[in-house]
């Protein structure tokens, strides 16, 4: 079964085959990108709606299965900030994990967590399910690590002593706020197909 991934991201698209393999191998599923045109207007107010508007706007491309995500990091501190902006934090990903840093400069209370909404439509064009995956944890003072992308060198998952950009694949996508909403995604489809 070929499902639609809403995004141009051929790297989201392949990490994404990579949890299927390694948490779902019995089921025959492959994560395709959309269809020419896929080019959201992300306006909503939260991951879940962004993560919907994705959904609809590549379902309308291809009327197909179709899977959508939205993620990014919450810092309690700074009341839930980057949040949906996380991408768009700054220019470059060094830059966003400047501004991060800056503004918790001398601010003792660092938790924070990724947040990742899923939204799964049916080839109707229906919600068929969705979910969001979180992974708690809290930001460190500077950067470690080269694995992994974004705000991953500067965050430390609850219960380890190495970022994520220190994991490898296999560790991040077993705590990954994207890997807990698509083993959910997963669990739903294995009942359904």
């Amino acid at each position: 079964m070929k499902i639609v991934l809403a995004s141009s991201n051929i790297h989201k698209v392949q990490e994404i085959n990579e949890i299927v393999r390694d948490f779902a191998p019995d089921l025959s599923l492959e994560f395709i990108l959309p269809p020419e045109g896929f080019n959201p207007i992300e306006d909503g107010e939260t991951f879940e709606e962004n993560s919907y508007i994705k959904a609809h706007s590549a379902w309308e491309l291809g009327k197909t299965w179709t899977l959508a995500d939205d993620s990014g990091l919450c810092i309690d501190a700074l009341g839930g900030k980057p949040g949906i902006y996380s991408a768009r934090y700054a220019e470059t990903p060094k830059l966003r994990i400047e501004r991060v840093l800056n503004e918790l400069d001398g601010i003792k209370n660092r938790k924070a967590h990724f947040s990742c909404a899923m939204t799964l439509l049916n080839p109707k064009g229906e919600t068929e399910f969705k979910f969001q995956g979180i992974c708690s944890g809290e930001i460190i003072k500077e950067a470690r690590g080269v694995n992994g992308f974004g705000y991953d060198p500067i965050f430390l998952p609850e219960g380890y002593d190495k970022t994520i950009a220190e994991l490898s694949e296999e560790e991040k996508n077993k705590i990954s706020h994207r890997g807990n909403a698509l083993r959910a995604v997963l669990d739903y489809l294995r009942k359904k197909v």
